[in-house]
């Protein structure tokens, strides 16, 4: 059995908590929070090791593997500690506020060869990964334009800020909505070359954006834009999707389906024909062992215990994957902080020029 320990009991870590404390091959020995009364709780009706303090957990238990789904900013020091504990890790996402270090720890979850994966639950939804299988046997074609959208009901009204609407905190709408639909980019695309005409406006919050809009640029022309917004009350819960255009076809997909139109000239794949077609989640997606809020997030958690049981050293969603959405998100704070104006030429930003002025513009005054 592998023991593990589910660090941080919010909306997310409560839904770990119950995947994998279910899972077949997995024991989960301890949990930590600073909420007293989810400690309690847990410790009354379950009798695991409950921890308010992190270092205690890690000194005191006997462990293989970690969830940390805790507030953005805490991840970086918790997931070293794991780490340099030789602890397999799953983190939450955003994975790291500051790019560097994301880097640094990408790197090191590397030289010790241990598991690491960041919880973008989209890659293992089915017609994402559907889209995905389309797009790299050249379904419809080159892809020349992607719309990837993001919207939901989070804020909705002035209010005193939380964690999540503090950009030191949790990174606002950015790191918390885009990040999402930015990471199914990287996973499609690869890293942009660079981008241009960002947005981040805010609506209700104080501290933070509440919509972010923006063009990522790739090689031979292909551009995608970004339209984000968490205080549109008109979605009753978070609705993310790409539509993506391409000289053989379209592709639109979210996390109900998957619809493919292929031109009579495309490259037709096995099981579909010119014209629209339609794939269904439904009928996409394998069953799992134990259900909450999606098939995604039972399969997410297999995968991270399955590569741990059989020693995988790669990852579809490791750490040095994440630092590639969280470095398109620095890209877009400078650009959006550059001050652009109508009638002004302001250039491009470029991955290689971005991490240092995203990191003073990240941390000093705005």
């Amino acid at each position: 059995m592998i023991k593990v320990a589910v660090v941080g009991l919010g909306k997310m870590g409560l839904s770990h908590h119950s995947i994998i404390n279910a899972h077949p091959d997995v024991k989960v020995v301890a949990v930590c929070d600073t909420a007293k009364y989810a400690l309690d709780v847990l410790e009354k009706y379950t009798g695991i090791g409950v921890y308010t303090d992190f270092d205690t957990l890690l000194q005191q238990e006997t462990l293989d593997a970690i969830v940390i789904a805790t507030p953005s900013s805490s991840h970086g020091p918790m997931v070293r500690a794991a780490l340099e504990s030789n602890l397999h890790v799953f983190c939450e996402k955003p994975f790291c506020l500051d790019v560097d270090e994301g880097k640094q720890l990408a790197q090191l979850a590397q030289a010790k060869g241990l598991v690491n994966q960041v919880g973008y639950h989209f890659r293992f939804d089915a017609a994402y990964q559907e889209a995905k299988r389309l797009l790299d046997v050249g379904a419809i074609g080159e892809v020349t334009h992607i719309l990837a959208e993001a919207y939901g009901p989070v804020i909705l009204q002035p209010k005193g800020a939380t964690w999540r609407t503090r950009r030191s905190e949790g990174g606002g709408c950015l790191y918390d909505y885009a990040a999402h639909p930015l990471n199914l980019i990287n996973w499609y695309f690869g890293l942009p070359e660079s981008v241009s005409g960002t947005v981040l406006n805010q609506i209700f919050s104080q501290e933070t954006e509440d919509e972010v809009y923006g063009t990522l640029h790739f090689s031979r022309g292909k551009s995608a834009q970004i339209s984000v917004n968490w205080s549109d009350e008109s979605f009753r819960r978070m609705t993310t999707r790409l539509n993506i255009w391409g000289t053989g076809g379209r592709i639109y997909v979210d996390r109900q389906e998957c619809q493919v139109y292929i031109r009579d000239s495309g490259s037709v794949p096995s099981g579909y024909e010119p014209g629209w077609n339609v794939r269904y989640t439904t009928e996409l997606t394998p069953e799992v062992w134990f259900y909450v809020r999606g098939e995604e997030y039972s399969s997410q958690l297999d995968y991270f215990v399955r590569c741990i049981k059989e020693g995988r050293k790669e990852n579809v969603n490791s750490f040095a994957s994440a630092v590639e959405t969280d470095q398109v998100m620095a890209m877009m704070i400078t650009d959006s902080e550059q001050g652009r104006r109508v009638g002004e030429y302001t250039p491009v930003v470029r991955a290689e020029s971005v991490i240092k002025r995203w990191l003073h513009r990240l941390f000093g005054k705005r």
